[in-house]
């Protein structure tokens, strides 16, 4: 029973609750983003008299990055995202009844936080009761019929709660909306949950761009388009070498940092990664326009190319900073190449009908990916083609003509410091 009479305590308005109800049911259906759905799920408890002053909700998911999300929604404020990372479960959960109830399959937890019969058993709660808080309802929904023996950790599902603020706590009526909206409520977060991991898949291994095509059903082979773009094309040097000095473990930590510092440069400087090829990696830069009178001229060209070279610039400063912390640990420099050429690629689904890949091909890619090659035997960590040159308008060190492919010899360029 609740502790104030429960017949000054305001009613709930059932017809509210049912339009909340349907809502939520009709925001599954349109693929809304779970923060968008959580926020108007509290503010319509609210407004139908359920008083709630904090709400919770948290989900495993499928990142590189992060194993989970957490959401905190309060009364006029935006919604408060946390991402948890990979390794250990924090001290700061374990002491936590959503801990608890995964631990021992507790469906439904209440706290009441005021008066005689309060119940402190968790140190959260405590700072809740400090704040104000006098009732606590969490709950924890599994997706599917939870096995015994599995990691209640590991196990699919939404876990929440809701904060009272109002004196005495929830009547029973509240506790009976709550636990109506919140099933509701996990059944349109599985179906949000289940679409942003499979977008968070495509974003990992795709990139951002190509996984949007993906998601969209471009995904027949042979389907694409002609695009212009910047080519970036960068290498690890003496892999082969590093492949047979040092163990698999390490091995993969250099091929780790050194793709980290070249691709997290050109994913900051807004390309686009499309393919970890061995210890090679391709991306783009791409444009709108295609032919124009004078590239030199086109703001578009200008910018991409702009983007490109201030990104290869990053990756070369951390590449640096990489080998100062290898040289401080005796250990011998990463040696690397990027080459950056401009022209048509095709952009689109290659392979076999069972195994398909999005990516780009044309003889602009391997341009690139020939010039990158001559990084090598003259001594620089950074190309570019002509085409590239004359639109990034640079002081540029001239290293003379090469054949890198059947159309003759090309001039490439490097910057003058990385000449001497």
């Amino acid at each position: 029973m609740n502790q104030s009479d429960p017949q000054n305590l305001p009613s709930v308005d059932s017809a509210l609750i049912d339009e909340l109800a349907g809502w939520i049911m009709s925001k599954a259906l349109e693929e809304t983003r779970i923060e968008d759905l959580f926020r108007g799920c509290c503010e319509r408890l609210n407004a139908a008299d359920v008083p709630v002053i904090r709400g919770s909700l948290g989900f495993r998911t499928l990142h590189p990055l992060f194993r989970a999300i957490t959401l905190v929604w309060r009364p006029g404020q935006d919604v408060e995202i946390s991402e948890h990372p990979h390794g250990p479960v924090s001290p700061e959960f374990r002491r936590s009844p959503h801990f608890y109830m995964l631990q021992n399959w507790v469906p439904l937890l209440r706290r009441r936080l005021d008066g005689d019969s309060a119940t402190l058993d968790f140190p959260v709660l405590a700072e809740f009761q400090r704040a104000g808080a006098s009732d606590y309802l969490a709950y924890a929904i599994p997706f599917g019929e939870p096995h015994p023996t599995t990691d209640r950790l590991q196990s699919d599902g939404v876990i929440g709660s809701w904060l009272c603020g109002r004196k005495g706590g929830y009547s029973e009526p509240d506790i009976r909306v709550l636990c109506r909206i919140q099933k509701r409520l996990a059944v349109a977060c599985k179906v949000g949950i289940k679409t942003q991991i499979a977008k968070n898949i495509l974003d990992a291994y795709l990139g951002p761009e190509t996984g949007r095509r993906v998601y969209e059903g471009k995904i027949s082979r042979g389907s694409g388009e002609i695009i212009h773009a910047v080519i970036w094309f960068s290498d690890l040097r003496a892999s082969t070498e590093l492949s047979r000095q040092l163990s698999t473990e390490e091995f993969l930590g250099v091929l780790n940092a050194f793709f980290e510092s070249v691709a997290d440069a050109v994913l900051d400087g807004g390309g686009e990664v499309l393919r970890f090829i061995g210890d090679a990696m391709l991306a783009i830069f791409p444009m709108q326009q295609h032919s124009v009178a004078d590239p030199r001229e086109c703001p578009e060209h200008r910018a991409a190319c702009g983007k490109a070279m201030a990104a290869a610039r990053d990756a070369m400063e951390r590449m640096k900073k990489l080998n100062e912390v290898r040289a401080a640990r005796s250990e011998k420099p990463i040696g690397y190449g990027i080459g950056l050429h401009v022209g048509d690629v095709m952009y689109g689904n290659i392979g076999v009908p069972r195994r398909v890949e999005f990516s780009v091909v044309g003889h602009a890619a391997n341009h690139a990916a020939k010039i990158e090659s001559l990084c090598k035997s003259l001594s620089v960590p950074l190309l570019v083609s002509r085409q590239f040159a004359e639109i990034q308008r640079e002081d540029w060190t001239e290293l003379g003509e090469h054949v890198v492919d059947s159309t003759g010899p090309q001039r490439v360029f490097t910057l003058p410091e990385l000449a001497r």
